[in-house]
This record gives structure tokens, C-alpha cells and sequence, in this order.
């Protein structure tokens, strides 16, 4: 009897461990027609789960509500799943290379209570061999089981976009690859059974680590290229934006906008591709240049904001208030992990500004545990002297206009007599703000 069968039949259970904003999506997905096991090792956050309270905000509590999915940060429970999925995060240490403490965590943990005839898929983000050469000596060392006889395994990258209402995790072709063919049989068939847009079968479980990597390389390449040359268009005076509406108008023109790149994937994902080239020899050009291009784009946008606040005058006399719209790593999404807006943030206020940071999408728990930042609630920004729109948010979108935004600066004759308004990535009409006197910039 195939693996889909016994799960059909709910003589199996599928273990999804790992519940952020990839492993809760999916679990919540798969427990729609089998049983499945929600594993993660936070308590804090399994007991919001169990409350209902979903923090990614990727399914929603309702959703949350109603799902018969089992939360668990008893490891001991895992026995009871034949089918695993290991959804951890994939970090980069200082010293940008890759951390992999929190996938071997997960295998060691996965090992000590895995059973025979089991199928252990990972969909952490790795670079080519990490599955084969490091957590499969780990599964069989921890278990004592025998790989290819009591286990197997497989790979299938994520590919949830967070944030995104429309292309859903269901509605994302999924990548599946197996040790054999009788894994990737059974991989494809119980991924094939909740994916309608299908599957695509790699070759091999390298192949499939491999096409992972490259999918946010090549955006991360791509959004470097635009920021480099908005760097070049601004010493120019040319309007980055202009320009690629302009181009935008041939066919074939892939319409990257420049901005501040971070996140879990896109910010991460290129340093696991080039250590691996470096271990192999190879000395990765293209894709490390792409990626310090854009880890220096927080500074360089502080440097401009800077220079047009100090060009109207604000550091006279006084420290100027800066409020900064939007925290977390991309629009319309409350993850803050490894967010770019971080180091712009801690770039200004070097420079005897004080910042008020305002994102009612982000938690503020989380964004106080993680960076030691407190959010200003809107209402009370006060009388500010610039205001920073880091994050194309849709909330800010359907709130700032014209007449909201002069509020934010006060009376005319006041402190907020010269409104410096930075849009980074262009959320506005250019000119409304500079036919009314705002000092205006985007990136």
C-alpha cells in the first residue's frame, strides 16, 4: 500500500515540523484531508496556535479555528508520524555563512523518534547536498535505522511567498525529489494531492536544493542591478522610476524596482550558494557582488535621506523627528526576519535624529525581542520634520494622501515648516508633494 493510501485511509499521520510562516500554511493545508502534526519547539508558540492566535497571519485564526491539524512540542508525539516535513529556518551567522544549527536541531530531534518505513522530506533552504551529506548521516547515526531500507528521504523547497494573497501555496507548482524512485513516487503523490497547480519531479534531491537557490538568487541579482543603477541615475538627476516606466514598455523588459532586500530567502539564500562555490574552489562573482550591493543600500538610502534633511535646514538648532513607515522585511507581511529597514533605522539615528518607528502590520513583542526597537503608535508621532515610507505597506497606501500626510508635520509656521517626505519605493504621485513644497525623494 502506498504512502498516500495509508493516509487517505488515516493509518499514517504526516508531521510537519517547524511552524512559521512555511510550516503552518502547509500543515494547516495537509490537515484538511489527513492527520497532521504541527511540531515546534517553541511552547509560546504552540500555545498561541492552540488559542487560535496565528502571529505569521499567514492563515488567519478563523482558519486556524477550524483546522484539525494537532499542535505538539512533544517530541515523543513524532512517533506517531511516518511521513515527516522539516520546515525550519535556514539563517546566515556574522560572518555570513550559513547557520545550520536549526535543521540539525530538527534532525537530531526527528531521529531520536523516528519508526520504521518512514519518509523524511525537507524543505528548509539549503544549498546543494546539505539534505544528502548532512542530515542524512544524522537520521541514520541518531536512529539506528538503516537508510534506503527503514527510511528514506526527499527534498521539496518552499515556495510560499509571505504576504501574498494570491499566489497561495496551492496554487505554487511544487518542486519534489526523492532518494529513489519509489520516494519520489510517494513524495509526489501526497504533495500532488493538495497542490493544484502540481508537481514538477526533479531529477535528483541535489537538482531540487539547487533550483531553490537559484530562484532568490536570481531576484536578488536582478533587484541589485536596479539598485546600482539608481545610484547612478540620482547623481544624475534622472528619476529611477521614470525610467523604468519608460522601459517597461518593451515586452521583454522584466520590471525589477529598486529597494532595501532582506528577509528569510532572498537575503539569505545567495550566502549558502556562494559558500558552497567556495568550498568547491570557486570564487562566486555575480551573485556575492548582487548581494553587497544590496546589504549597503540601508546606508546608502540614510546617507540621501541625510543630506535632504540637512539641505532643508532641519538639524538646526535642534534634533529632528523622523518617522519611519514600515519595519518588517517586505509589504503587507509581519516578518521582521533579517529586515533591511534595520540597518537604515540604526544609520540615522547615529546621526543625532530621533526616529519613531510605526508598522501596525509587525508585532511589537517580536520587533522589541529581536532589535530592541519600540513602536511608535501613528496617533502619537506628534510634530515630525520627515517622514520616511520604508515599506509600500497597503494600509499606508489607502491612508496617506496630501491632506493626511501635512497633518503628520504640523502647522506651516511651526516645526514642520519644511516636510522632507522619502518614499523609497515610490508609494506616491512625485509631484502632488512637490507642488506643494515637500522636499521629496524615492529611490
Amino acid at each position: 500500500m502506498s504512502m498516500l493510501q495509508r493516509l487517505m485511509n488515516r493509518s499514517e499521520k504526516i508531521s510537519v515540523i517547524g511552524l512559521g510562516y512555511v510550516g503552518l500554511p502547509l500543515g494547516i493545508e495537509f490537515a484538511k484531508k489527513y492527520d497532521v502534526l504541527g511540531f515546534d519547539i517553541n511552547q509560546e508558540k504552540i500555545a498561541l496556535y492552540r488559542a487560535g492566535v496565528d502571529p505569521t497571519d499567514e492563515v488567519g485564526p478563523e482558519v486556524l479555528a477550524q483546522s484539525t491539524i494537532q499542535f505538539s512540542s512533544d517530541e515523543p508525539d513524532l512517533q506517531s508520524c511516518r511521513f515527516h516535513i522539516v520546515a525550519v529556518p535556514t539563517p546566515i551567522k556574522v560572518d555570513k555563512t550559513p547557520d545550520l544549527t536549526p535543521i540539525i536541531s530538527a534532525t537530531k530531534t526527528l531521529a531520536r523518534n523516528l519508526q520504521p518505513g518512514s519518509i523524511v522530506v525537507y524543505e528548509s533552504t539549503v544549498y546543494p547536498g546539505t539534505t544528502e551529506e548532512v542530515c542524512l548521516p544524522i537520521l541514520e547515526d541518531v536512529s539506528g535505522l538503516k537508510y534506503g531500507v527503514d527510511f528514506k528521504i526527499g527534498y521539496s523547497p518552499e515556495r510560499i511567498n509571505p504576504g501574498d494573497q494570491v499566489n497561495r501555496l496551492t496554487q505554487i507548482i511544487k518542486i519534489v525529489s526523492g532518494c529513489d524512485d519509489e520516494s519520489l513516487q510517494d513524495i509526489a503523490d501526497v504533495y500532488g494531492s493538495i497542490i493544484e497547480a502540481g508537481v514538477y519531479r526533479a531529477e535528483s534531491i541535489k537538482v531540487a536544493e539547487a533550483a531553490k537557490i537559484i530562484e532568490n538568487s536570481q531576484r536578488d541579482i536582478n533587484i541589485a542591478l536596479m539598485n546600482e543603477f539608481a545610484m547612478v541615475f540620482h547623481k544624475m538627476d534622472i528619476n529611477t522610476k521614470a525610467v523604468i516606466d519608460a522601459a517597461s514598455t518593451k515586452w521583454n523588459f522584466m520590471r525589477f524596482t529598486p529597494g532595501l532586500v532582506g528577509g528569510h530567502c532572498i537575503g539569505v539564500d545567495p550566502y549558502y550558494f556562494v559558500y558552497k562555490a567556495e568550498q568547491l574552489g570557486l570564487h562566486s562573482q555575480i551573485v556575492l557582488s548582487g548581494r553587497m550591493v544590496n546589504d549597503e543600500m540601508g546606508k546608502y538610502v540614510a546617507g540621501q535621506i541625510l543630506k535632504k534633511m540637512i539641505k532643508a535646514g532641519l538639524f538646526k538648532n535642534r534634533t529632528p523627528r523622523i518617522a519611519l513607515f514600515g519595519l518588517t522585511f517586505k509589504e503587507n507581511c509581519a516578518d521582521i526576519r533579517n529586515t533591511k529597514v534595520v540597518d537604515l533605522i540604526e544609520e540615522l539615528a547615529e546621526h543625532n535624529t530621533e526616529v519613531l518607528v510605526v508598522d501596525p502590520i509587525a508585532s511589537a513583542d517580536e520587533v522589541r525581542h529581536e532589535y530592541g526597537i519600540e513602536l511608535t503608535d501613528e496617533k502619537d508621532l506628534g510634530e515630525i520634520d520627515c517622514a520616511v515610507f520604508a515599506v509600500s505597506h497597503q494600509v499606508f497606501k489607502d491612508k496617506y494622501d496630501l491632506e493626511t500626510m501635512d497633518k503628520l508635520f504640523g502647522s506651516s509656521d511651526g516645526r514642520g515648516k519644511v516636510k522632507v517626505l522619502i518614499d523609497i519605493k515610490s508609494m506616491f504621485e512625485r509631484k502632488t508633494f512637490e507642488q506643494q513644497g515637500y522636499v521629496y525623494w524615492s529611490l
